[in-house]
């Protein structure tokens, strides 16, 4: 992909003004520089989950993806990626409030770009957090990381340690474990779907209150179990 190609792919478009956003970012591999297809399995796996997170958002949410240049995460190249996508998508509309959905590498890439401005919250389905991945940047951007504990390709324990990482830095940051979840969201796919649903309807929210999953993730001292 040529580097003036957009970083944005939206999915739906409200004929008018938008003040609200999803965005999903998919997962990848750890090295690669081959080009992105939309028939990449990883690039499916997303099409349910965005379904879901529509179902929760305002009639007028805008709904995008980000489109990677590479398949592999490289250098950070899926950040960089992120990043540029959320610049274009501050020109369709005057400070919209975006949360980033992403899966794997794609929740890796949406933690990183979450300290940009437009950003309200991240959603981080079976994320990859090595642990050296900075948290400084979070800032006071609210985020979940939701791992099943079956994923035998990201560690649950690196979410975890990245959460606690995360609330030493003063980031509301909290974790829900899917029992008997895997890192492709297969099993118990009905369960990864209502938590992205409620999830992101939570953390569209202007105000976050006390009630709710999000809340109780970002109160709990350990994992809140599904």
């Amino acid at each position: 992909m040529q580097r003036n190609e957009s970083a944005l792919i939206v999915r739906r478009a409200p004929q008018q003004s938008f003040s609200a956003a999803i965005v999903t970012l998919h997962g990848g591999q750890e090295v690669s520089r081959r080009a992105v297809r939309p028939w990449q399995a990883a690039a499916l796996r997303m099409h349910p989950v965005l379904r879901a997170a529509a179902a929760a958002a305002p009639p007028d949410a805008l709904l995008g993806q980000v489109h990677y240049r590479y398949r592999g995460w490289n250098t950070g190249e899926p950040a960089d990626d992120a990043l540029r996508a959320l610049d274009e998508l501050a020109e369709l509309a005057e400070a919209p409030q975006v949360v980033l959905v992403g899966h794997s590498m794609g929740a890796r890439a949406a933690l990183r770009a979450a300290s940009h401005p437009l950003v309200r919250g991240v959603l981080a389905l079976a994320p990859w957090c090595p642990p050296a991945d900075p948290v400084a940047h979070l800032g006071e951007v609210r985020i979940v990381l939701v791992h099943g504990d079956h994923d035998r390709v990201c560690a649950p324990a690196e979410s975890a340690d990245f959460v606690r990482r995360a609330r030493a830095a003063g980031t509301p940051a909290g974790m829900v474990t899917v029992r008997g979840g895997d890192h492709a969201m297969l099993r118990r796919s009905g369960a990864w779907h209502r938590v992205t649903a409620e999830l992101v309807a939570q953390l569209l929210r202007p105000d976050p209150g006390p009630g709710g999953l999000a809340a109780e993730a970002c109160a709990a001292d350990g994992a809140v179990q599904l």
